[in-house]
């Protein structure tokens, strides 16, 4: 499975592609940052953010894209420009028909190194031991996009089987 990861922002969009299954080695296949000018204006900031993620799906052709999921937080400025690079994300994705997953920050962080409260230096630290990396991504915001597509390759056969457990059991209700 081929994942791009994408930590949303609109100064720093943190971008990532990672490639393998659970419970093999994974590989790193691309790391960097879509940055824009923060004087810049709005609109151009998204454009750019978009132009970027556009680059990055067609140089990689991910087979999904996983976003972190925008989390309240008590800078509201923050949490909107945040919102509004992960919804370019998932435009760009889905334009695409590229299925899309949303992962909570303390889901990335469990999953990549036990810890939902691990900090950026821990999450960085595990995603470099597991991608075999010389030195962790940066900025933080590299390592997050990467942490993100981790995540994903490691959660999603078992999201699937839930899936389809809630179908076949909603399936069997409706027969009755």
């Amino acid at each position: 499975m081929r994942v791009l990861g994408v930590d949303p922002g609109l100064t720093r969009c943190g971008v990532g592609v990672v490639e393998g299954v659970a419970g093999r080695p994974l590989t790193m296949l691309g790391v960097g940052v879509v940055r824009t000018p923060a004087d810049a204006e709005l609109g151009h900031r998204l454009v750019a953010v978009e132009q970027g993620i556009e680059e990055w799906l067609d140089t990689y052709r991910p087979e999904v894209v996983a976003v972190e999921r925008v989390f309240s937080q008590h800078n509201v400025s923050t949490v909107m420009g945040t919102a509004q690079a992960s919804a370019v994300a998932m435009l760009c994705a889905a334009r695409r028909g590229i299925p899309v997953a949303l992962h909570t920050p303390s889901e990335v962080k469990a999953a990549v190194t036990g810890s939902g409260r691990a900090d950026k230096a821990q999450v960085g630290a595990m995603v470099t031991r597991l991608l075999r990396l010389d030195a962790p991504p940066r900025p933080a915001d590299a390592a997050d996009a990467l942490a993100l597509a981790i995540c994903h390759i490691w959660r999603a056969p078992a999201q699937n089987r839930l899936q389809q457990a809630v179908a076949l059991h909603a399936s069997k209700g409706r027969t009755r």
